[in-house]
């Protein structure tokens, strides 16, 4: 119980095309396309969260996003490189949780919103498409309003060792301006060693899975939207004072099914910390 605040970096670059589960050499691609060719999305992301626990059993949190992603690509019929930087806000996140149903609170239930706080008209900077505005599947904001419902427990393993779980639902329940992303679902499933190591090392090795059904309405980008993703993500929490704590990870792609051309990362690394009041 308490009060926490969280601040998380993220970072990933993602330049390799894929379709379906191969990836695809641009130079391959005949210029002018019939289809709009991306060439990278670079992705830099920092999110501030506050957690609340009045008790053991109830807590809520929230997670504020903030975005900073340059963006390229060679529209359909074109052979010059069109650009794009977008910077703000993103979704909040508000979500509850309760993990009173076991005696050792190894259980426990997610419920909450994504709101529509994140731009959805940024434009195009230069190149052919300059003063368009950039597909709504790379907007700060998806413009809708998302029920997210969990469920995720944690377990030890012996005195060394415990293993935890966490699925995620996330379902768009309106849509904005012609656009409605797709529904998606997160699975993570990790080890971690709990044992006395240097400097209060905790490693742990993740296996994180996302399934995203594609984007709808007449702004959607239908054909390449909707992927399945898996990832696995090593990485190693700390403790820098008694109420700091740190983590650091990275992921790395062990398979990918996209649904037309899509840009996908070679890896993503992510770093953290949480401080307890």
């Amino acid at each position: 119980s308490g009060l926490h605040w969280d601040l998380r970096y993220d970072y990933f670059d993602q330049s390799q095309l894929r379709a379906g589960t191969r990836s695809v050499s641009r130079a391959s691609i005949a210029l002018p396309a019939e289809t709009e060719i991306q060439q990278n999305t670079i992705n830099r992301n920092v999110t501030a969260g506050l957690d609340y626990s009045p008790s053991r059993e109830w807590g809520v949190s929230l997670l504020v996003p903030y975005f900073d992603r340059p963006h390229t690509t060679i529209d359909e019929g074109e052979t010059e490189l069109s650009s794009s930087h977008s910077r703000g806000l993103g979704d909040i996140r508000i979500i509850g949780r309760y993990q009173g149903f076991q005696p050792d609170l190894s259980i426990g239930v997610q419920f909450g919103l994504k709101l529509p706080t994140g731009k959805i008209d940024d434009t195009f900077r230069d190149g052919p498409l300059a003063g368009e505005t950039v597909d709504r599947g790379l907007q700060l904001g998806t413009g809708t309003t998302d029920l997210l419902l969990g469920v995720y427990t944690v377990h030890s393993l012996g005195s060394r060792f415990a293993y935890f779980g966490n699925l995620m639902l996330q379902q768009p329940l309106n849509s904005r301006d012609e656009f409605k992303p797709g529904s998606g679902l997160n699975l993570t499933l990790g080890v971690r060693y709990t044992g006395v190591l240097p400097a209060n090392l905790s490693p742990q090795l993740q296996i994180n899975v996302r399934a995203e059904k594609r984007e709808s309405g007449a702004n959607a980008d239908v054909e390449n939207s909707g992927a399945t993703l898996a990832y696995l993500s090593p990485g190693v929490g700390f403790r820098v004072t008694e109420r700091l704590d740190g983590f650091a990870f990275v992921q790395v792609p062990v398979y990918q099914r996209v649904n037309g051309l899509q840009l996908q990362p070679r890896f993503f690394s992510s770093v953290g910390i949480r401080y307890r009041f």
